[in-house]
């Protein structure tokens, strides 16, 4: 499948708002630290920011002779986008999410299962439920 930026945008917001949510709520009843909702706060902007790389990713797949990303890549470009936004929650904050509310330890720990579970279900789940996905460019709608 070679991801259309429309297709992209609509699979991050789709696996976010459902599978992440899941992932979050634990989170947010306080079953790992403090109950907060800072965590759907987070989730919001991984989605924002998001949208943003992939547009990024997009461009940079036109150099590639097959026009997309190896599986792996898109694993390790959850590293990058995470680092991106822990970088900035925990140096400048966030619009509302201040540093010294930030904890960095329970973000690592929220946003890698977030990120992990998000990609097992793209690669996995997604193409197994929705097989007309993969030969729409990643479009649902």
């Amino acid at each position: 499948m070679t991801p259309t930026l429309l297709g992209r945008w609509q699979t991050r917001i789709f696996l976010l708002a459902t599978v992440g949510v899941l992932v979050s709520l634990p989170f947010w009843l306080g079953k790992m630290g403090k109950p907060s909702w800072i965590y759907f706060a987070l989730l919001g902007y991984i989605a924002l920011f998001g949208l943003v790389w992939d547009t990024l990713y997009i461009y940079l797949q036109k150099f590639r002779w097959d026009r997309d990303w190896p599986g792996l890549f898109q694993l390790l470009a959850g590293i990058w986008e995470g680092l991106f936004v822990g970088g900035l929650a925990n140096t400048i904050g966030l619009p509302g999410i201040s540093p010294q509310t930030f904890k960095i330890g329970l973000f690592i720990c929220h946003y890698s299962l977030v990120w992990l579970t998000t990609y097992l279900a793209s690669q996995a789940l997604t193409r197994i439920l929705f097989p007309h996905w993969r030969f729409r460019g990643g479009r649902w709608f």
